[in-house]
């Protein structure tokens, strides 16, 4: 892609996420991959469903302090809802 490309890929509002959203969202996949796998082993539905909302949810978010905000979140959802 060329510079001129994206210019005009940010005039139309879309831009490249930071190297700080890629870490964020591949993290909370690979602990949400793990929860789901731990809650479909366990049949704890509340895991594995956490866990699927973690691998899913930063489709959903553009922002990177949100994107860490919901994370933790559901990462400490995952640490009440523990046996």
């Amino acid at each position: 892609m060329q510079a001129d490309d994206l210019k005009k890929l940010g005039a139309l509002g879309f831009t490249l996420p930071t190297p700080a959203y890629l870490f964020g969202a591949f993290l909370f996949g690979i602990i949400g991959y793990a929860a789901w796998r731990y809650g479909r082993k366990t049949a704890t539905p509340a895991i594995k469903w956490l866990g699927v909302a973690l691998m899913l949810y930063p489709y959903a978010i553009s922002q990177t302090w949100l994107l860490y905000l919901v994370g933790t979140a559901l990462c400490v959802s995952l640490y009440v809802f523990r046996k």
